[in-house]
Parts: C-alpha cells; sequence; structure tokens
C-alpha cells in the first residue's frame, strides 16, 4: 500500500485530504465527523474579530455536478466562540488548522494569536475570499499587502503559517513570493473564482450579493495553472485546492507541485465520506504506477516536461 503521509512544513498529516474551510467547519462535531470519516486534517472556517451573520439568502446556487458559486459572506460565531468548537474537534484527536481572515495586517496577527492558543497545529490566512468587501481578496490581490500581512503574523505566532491565494489576480505567483519573503510556511491555491449569475425572469443576480466564488470542478484547470506557476517560483509547500473530487484530480495537483490538496464542494456533493473514498482511490493508484510515496511524484510533471522549475525537490 503506498505511503500517503504527508509533511507540510512540519505539520505531519495522515494523508494529503484536507477539509477546505468554509466547508463543514461551523462546529467542533462536523469537524470532528470529518476527521472520523478519514480526511487528513481538518481545516476551520474563517474566523474574525466579531460575529458576522454573513449575506442573506439566496447565498449559494449549484450547477449540478460542475460546482457552486457562493456568496456567504464570511459567517462565523467570532474569536471568543469558535474556540470551543476547536476543543472538541481537538478532544477527537483531530489535527486542525485553523482559518482567519482580518481588514489589516494587525487585526490578522491579533487574530491569528488568539487562534494559535487553542492548540491548533498551523494557521491558514484567507487572504482570497472574492466577495466580501474589504477583507480577502480586496487586500490579498496586492503582493506588497500579502507580505506585509504575513510578516505580521509570522512575527506573532510559532506556528507554520499558510497563505491562501486569489486566482483573481494577474499574477497568483507574484501573491506567493510575497508571502515567502515574508516567512510564510506554504501557500495555499486557489480560492474561488469570482462570478456571477443572473435570473432572467426577475432581470437581477442569482445570488443576493451579486458577485460570488466558483468552485469545484469547473475551476480545477485554473487551480492547476496556478499550482503549476507557483511551484516554478517558490520552494515553499503548496496545497492545491479546487474541483478536487477523484483521486486523479489529487494527483494532478501533486504532478503539478502541490503536496497537499483542500477538499470542500465535493464534500457537499457526496458527504463526509469522500474523505476515505479519496484516500483508498489514491493509495490504488499509486500501487498501479508502481510509486510507494506520494511525495515522490510532487512538482514530477514539471521534470517531465523539462520545465526548468526552480522550486526545491520534495
Amino acid at each position: 500500500m503506498a505511503d500517503l503521509r504527508v509533511d507540510l512544513a512540519g505539520v505531519a498529516l495522515r494523508n494529503p485530504f484536507l477539509l477546505a474551510s468554509g466547508i463543514w467547519g461551523e462546529s467542533g462535531e462536523s469537524l470532528k465527523g470529518v476527521w472520523a470519516a478519514g480526511a487528513g486534517g481538518v481545516i476551520t472556517k474563517s474566523i474574525g474579530r466579531e460575529p458576522r451573520a454573513g449575506y442573506p439568502n439566496p447565498t449559494v446556487e449549484s450547477y449540478d455536478r460542475w460546482g457552486f458559486l457562493n456568496a456567504m459572506g464570511l459567517p462565523n460565531p467570532g474569536i471568543e466562540e469558535y474556540p470551543q468548537e476547536i476543543a472538541i474537534a481537538r478532544g477527537a484527536g483531530a489535527l486542525v488548522v485553523g482559518s482567519v481572515f482580518g481588514h489589516d495586517a494587525d487585526e490578522f496577527a491579533d487574530l491569528a494569536e488568539r487562534l494559535a492558543a487553542t492548540g491548533v497545529a498551523a494557521l491558514e490566512l484567507n487572504l482570497s475570499c472574492p466577495h466580501a468587501e474589504g477583507l480577502g481578496a480586496e487586500v490579498g490581490s496586492d503582493p506588497g499587502a500579502v507580505e506585509e500581512i504575513c510578516r505580521a503574523v509570522v512575527r506573532r505566532v510559532r506556528l507554520p503559517v499558510i497563505a491562501k491565494l486569489t486566482p483573481n489576480t494577474h499574477d497568483i505567483a507574484a501573491l506567493a513570493v510575497a508571502a515567502e519573503r515574508a516567512g510564510a510556511a506554504a501557500v495555499s491555491a486557489i480560492n474561488t473564482v469570482r462570478g456571477l449569475s443572473i435570473d432572467a425572469t426577475l432581470r437581477r443576480p442569482t445570488l443576493s450579493h451579486g458577485l460570488g466564488g466558483l468552485s469545484g470542478p469547473a475551476i480545477k484547470p485554473v487551480g492547476l495553472a496556478c499550482v503549476w506557476q507557483i511551484y516554478e517560483k517558490v520552494r515553499i509547500p503548496i496545497v492545491g485546492v479546487g474541483g478536487i473530487g477523484r483521486a486523479e484530480d489529487a494527483l494532478e495537483y501533486v504532478l503539478a507541485g502541490a503536496r497537499a490538496v483542500e477538499v470542500g464542494t465535493a464534500v457537499a456533493f457526496e458527504g463526509v465520506g469522500v474523505f476515505g473514498r479519496l484516500a483508498r482511490d489514491l493509495s490504488s493508484r499509486l500501487d498501479a504506477l508502481g510509486v510507494s510515496r506520494l511525495s515522490d511524484l510532487v512538482g514530477a510533471a514539471h521534470r517531465e516536461s523539462g520545465a526548468g522549475a526552480t522550486a526545491a525537490a520534495p
């Protein structure tokens, strides 16, 4: 049986499949359930300073099996309340990564410090939500802001810091370089792709907020291209995100340069059992290829294509 264990910037994952932030992360019980189902780790909802209700309905539109368009508005209970949910998940043995969002470097650093005190294994900075005014991609599209935020957090915590990057930019690799320069231990790519749906009968956007973020299989080629570009520019690990619902999807991301992957929309379609299936299927796929360790394949498509990647070997 192939070895699926992953060393992600010093965080030991039992397999490469992480629960993506914003999916099934509302409570400690839901995080615990994902861990029990076989995930390699769970990432919390993105947590802010104050409780946030999010946008009014409708907030999600489903495109059959191709994915979702959503504009939730970063709903969360706030940093005062959420640590008790992390305690529940950690009490069940789950490896928990905490996700935070903020308006500026100071707010990110304050939140990261408070979340670090809950015992999470690492921190993911949400620099990429495409539909929250003054947050997410609005602060994470500028390499200078990414560097400032990452540096402020790295100075305040002793945990690995992962910068989650937006695809809604002309050069995502520049954002990754900025995060690396600031001391981030890893980057995750990508968050949702900005999109819009219009109800022709009502003559207005389908979602209450208007613009939303597209996730699921439809964006996998975008995610793969971003991981590919980032791998050629940085030496820190990459977590691939976007459209992963089959073992083959995860394998493509690894070959493009990702060391681990996040699974989100597939959980909504299939339930938490998707994690056990993905791990079993990926192990079988590697056995069929004659590969004993998943880590041996990180970035292999660059080497095979002669792309001349500058990243370090895994």
